[in-house]
């Protein structure tokens, strides 16, 4: 299953993703990874860089998750929604960060992700204001009060505002050229096309097992 999603990693990459001491010898710089910034975060974090109109996005989202459980203790997944896809205007991009927001910090986070993925590319949905995100969430037993309550609040406002700051920050820096991407540390960009494919899976989770330990 995975052969098909690695390519589409692949291409989508191209347009706009104790082992630790054995795989020092087997990643290496510029095939597997790229050095982007010349500091890293003070604490490890792999974060993913996605669209919920990104099919590649769609596709990586079962990946993403099994990379989010396996990484080392103390590691920090998180995930940054873009808002450049041509799909619909950036205010309702933002509007549907701002729900999987509240739906993380609700302790639901992958599950209102895969109802969002779910909506636009198997029912072949869209949004066209706020009232339609509230409303699919709420259909799905989603309680209405936790996402009125957080929907607008500060925190989510401002952690919505990290993201487009993020999104910003790396486009200009070229580093951010599609999605979906992983970012190591703020430090290591991961190159999906370094990777074997026919062990693409296991690859990557050690592969972002070792980036998660360089500074």
């Amino acid at each position: 299953m995975f052969k098909p999603l690695f390519k589409a990693i692949v291409l989508c990459a191209g347009v706009a993703v104790s082992a630790i001491s054995a795989a020092a010898t087997t990643f290496t710089e510029g095939k597997h990874y790229e050095v982007v910034a010349d500091t890293a975060t003070a604490t490890p974090v792999v974060t993913e860089f996605f669209s919920f109109y990104c099919g590649h996005c769609f596709a990586f989202e079962p990946l993403a998750n099994k990379l989010a459980a396996s990484l080392p203790k103390g590691v920090k997944f998180e995930k940054n929604h873009v808002d450049f896809i041509q799909a619909s205007p950036p205010e309702v991009q933002n509007s549907m960060a701002r729900a999987y927001l509240v739906a993380h910090n609700a302790g639901k986070g992958e599950e209102v992700a895969g109802m969002i993925f779910n909506y636009i590319h198997r029912q072949k949905a869209n949004f066209a204001a706020d009232g339609d995100i509230r409303s699919l969430l709420l259909v799905n037993n989603f309680d209405s009060a936790t996402f009125d309550k957080g929907f607008n609040s500060m925190p989510v406002l401002a952690a919505a505002n990290k993201m487009k700051e993020q999104q910003t920050y790396w486009t200009e820096k070229k580093v951010l050229t599609g999605v979906p991407m992983l970012l190591v540390n703020g430090k290591f960009k991961v190159k999906f096309d370094g990777l074997d494919e026919k062990n693409a899976e296991k690859e990557l989770i050690e592969l972002l097992a070792y980036l998660s330990a360089k500074k």
